[in-house]
């Protein structure tokens, strides 16, 4: 199924959703340990960026500063759809929150941080309510 690209359709549709738990953004050198199931993987030259559960990073003594809350746009976008990541990290700037985007096949995830988490998808749900 291809996604949508009309900028339009997608702000109206963004549906975001409140995945439950702390996300961490950390690194890994020689691969992902043993009880680490990463939502999302980056391989840099410098290592690879793993984003885990905090729990499981916890676990595995693995380092970071960052805990984020993780939201899921519901809408289905397409890769080549143009504004939509500049739209909505444009109306979290404004509210004063800073956002971490990754891209899926199906839907843009956003990493935002933990204690702003309901927060950003509020403002989420009114960007998708269009102009008052």
């Amino acid at each position: 199924m291809t996604g949508e690209t009309d900028l339009q359709r997608l702000l109206r549709d963004l549906r975001p959703e409140l995945n439950p738990g702390r996300y961490v953004f950390t690194t890994a050198e020689g691969g992902v340990p043993s009880g680490v199931s990463p939502v999302v993987t980056v391989a840099e030259q410098e290592g690879l960026t793993l984003v885990v559960p905090q729990a499981e990073a916890d676990g595995a003594g693995m380092a970071y500063d960052y805990v984020a809350g993780w939201i899921t746009l519901r809408v289905h976008s397409a890769l080549a759809a143009v504004g939509l990541t500049a739209a909505v990290s444009r109306a979290l700037a404004d509210a004063g929150l800073s956002c971490n985007v990754v891209a899926g096949f199906h839907h843009d995830h956003l990493f935002v941080p933990y204690e702003d988490a309901e927060h950003a998808v509020e403002v989420l749900r009114r960007l998708a309510q269009g102009p008052t």
